[in-house]
């Protein structure tokens, strides 16, 4: 009996933030499902993909690297905004350039590379493949209230009624949006958090208690969970957000 073709197989995934953390995970997951994947990152990444150095906040760069990865990869049916960056404080900690800034790379910067894509997945939702399909990395923190997470909770929400208003939009292009909400992840930029924590151990104890599951998420996890949505096999999923959380925004277990 023949092996059935891989999931993505003949189709072009396109990874903001795919250098490191979870954008990496998810370049390495979609590829082994037999996607083609572009990775947009201002750094380099290591993996069999195609690398294009992009910052999200730059409209004239993500034009141009949207086009060059559409060209080589021969079009696009999936994208996965996954840039972004993090925030520590109250709303009395962070000044105003700061708070430009972030929302400039976590909302913004998924308006804009989606903005740039959209010629490339309409052709992909009408193409032979049929299949194209936006996903948006946003957290926990966009449906919990999380301490001294201000600014990046704030980015997050707006992520979530982008993700759905989005869906409205182009679900009659053919085009699929949806997104993941990672609870705290075993991540690079989680890691320099705890480096900087007076008590590293004790910090990172705290974190993994937070949730439900007393562990931190794993990368893969998330990426596992952003190549369901993405995938050919979820045509009737849009408009959705996937906990990843080990169980913060739902459960409430008592104390042991």
């Amino acid at each position: 009996m023949t092996a059935p073709a891989p999931e993505f197989a003949g189709l072009a995934a396109v990874v903001t933030g795919g250098a490191s953390g979870i954008g990496l995970a998810t370049a390495r997951e979609l590829h082994a499902r037999g996607a083609r994947v572009a990775v947009l990152d201002r750094d380099a990444s290591e993996g069999p993909f195609l690398h294009v150095r992009c910052d999200v906040t730059d409209d004239d760069a993500v034009r141009a690297a949207v086009e060059e990865v559409t060209a080589r990869l021969g079009g696009m049916n999936v994208l996965v905004n996954n840039a972004g960056m993090g925030a520590q404080g109250t709303v009395e900690d962070n000044t105003p350039a700061q708070w430009h800034r972030v929302l400039d790379v976590n909302v913004v910067g998924i308006a804009r590379v989606t903005a740039a894509a959209l010629p490339a997945l309409r052709a992909a939702a009408a193409g032979g493949a049929g299949h194209a399909a936006v996903v948006n990395m946003c957290s926990i923190a966009a449906t919990a209230g999380l301490p001294q997470r201000a600014l990046y909770s704030a980015s997050k929400g707006a992520v979530l009624a982008l993700t759905r208003a989005m869906a409205a939009d182009h679900l009659r292009e053919g085009i699929r949006v949806t997104c993941v909400n990672p609870g705290t992840a075993d991540t690079p930029w989680v890691g320099r958090l705890l480096d900087a924590a007076d008590d590293p151990e004790a910090e990172r104890a705290a974190l993994a208690a937070r949730q439900p599951s007393g562990r931190l998420v794993s990368a893969a996890e998330v990426a596992h969970a952003v190549a369901y949505l993405a995938s050919p096999r979820s045509g009737a999923t849009t408009g959705t957000d996937l906990a990843v959380d080990g169980g913060m925004q739902g459960l409430r277990l008592r104390p042991q």
